[in-house]
């Protein structure tokens, strides 16, 4: 692997995410923090528009916008706002899958869920990633191309810490993530310099699908997250676990065959998808040495 000299930090992909959003304003009037001697650091707002309002997205959720489909797209009249954004971003920062792409892209996100400090990467075969200590959500299913923002650059990771409800920041977890980051580019000048990180072995969780919350004939939703599985993300869930508790307090019990571990339990920003969690396996992988090249 060779060295990395371009690095992106991404704040505000949703506009209404503000630990990151905060961070990428105080970093782009001072950028100092963020310069290391081997690397070059590119802080920006994901999505301006969305940040101006404070809501999620404008048109469609931009953090499901850099695929082909819409990379691809021809310009027109009527399309979303995002979508003419993703290819302005794809441009910037990439072109996705491009020998000109970023070498790396940190992409900031909240999350109301009771999921602590938890690192988002596409799949274990993204080595640089897999190497910053911290819990690995996996989340890209077989056969799905990479949707995210950070796909644009040649590597990359989300950071996702919450709970924290949307459109505010707290003062500790904007602390976090600031160290967070902080720490992770110390690895990358690190890694630049020669150092040599030795293989591994290392527990993360992998989506397998996601779980709706049941819904009435007319679509809307019947039931709430029960009690007893509210905060409990990345613990395990047995088959006949309570997950659902009706609005008439009806219990409804998972029906899986295996032990998953949810993630995203309740999280605000998925009810427009009547989605109550997702459902991720919990594997142990082992990781190759690295050192460049």
């Amino acid at each position: 692997m060779w060295p990395l000299s371009c690095v992106a930090v991404c704040g505000g992909t949703h506009g209404n995410e503000m630990s990151g959003i905060y961070l990428a304003k105080h970093w782009l009037r001072d950028p100092m923090e963020l310069q290391r001697s081997s690397f070059a650091v590119t802080p920006f707002l994901g999505n301006p528009r969305a940040i101006e309002k404070c809501v999620r997205y404008v048109g469609q959720d931009l953090n499901r916008t850099f695929t082909t489909e819409f990379l691809s797209s021809t310009e027109a009249e009527d399309e979303p706002y995002e979508v003419v954004l993703a290819r302005e971003i794809n441009q910037t920062y990439g072109p996705k899958g491009s020998a000109q792409a970023f070498d790396f892209m940190f992409d900031l996100h909240n999350t109301t869920a009771s999921m602590g400090t938890c690192l988002i990467v596409d799949s274990e075969e993204s080595l640089l990633p897999m190497h910053i200590p911290c819990p690995i959500y996996l989340y890209k299913l077989p056969g799905e191309e990479t949707y995210s923002i950070n796909s644009v650059a040649k590597a990359g990771l989300a950071l996702e810490l919450g709970p924290q409800p949307q459109q505010v920041v707290r003062a500790d977890l904007f602390s976090q993530m600031r160290d967070i980051i902080a720490c992770a580019l110390d690895f990358i000048e690190l890694f630049n310099k020669g150092t040599v990180f030795p293989a591994f072995e290392i527990e993360a969780y992998k989506i397998t699908g996601r779980m709706d919350y049941p819904c009435y004939p007319d679509g809307e939703i019947s039931a709430m997250v029960h009690p007893k599985l509210q905060d409990k993300d990345f613990l395990p869930l047995n088959p006949r676990d309570p997950i659902f508790q009706t609005f008439s307090g009806e219990e409804i019990l998972y029906e899986g065959n295996t032990t998953i571990y949810p993630a995203f339990i309740n999280e605000a920003a998925y009810y427009e998808k009547k989605v109550a969690f997702v459902k991720m396996e919990k594997h142990m992988f082992s990781i190759p040495g690295l050192q460049r090249d």
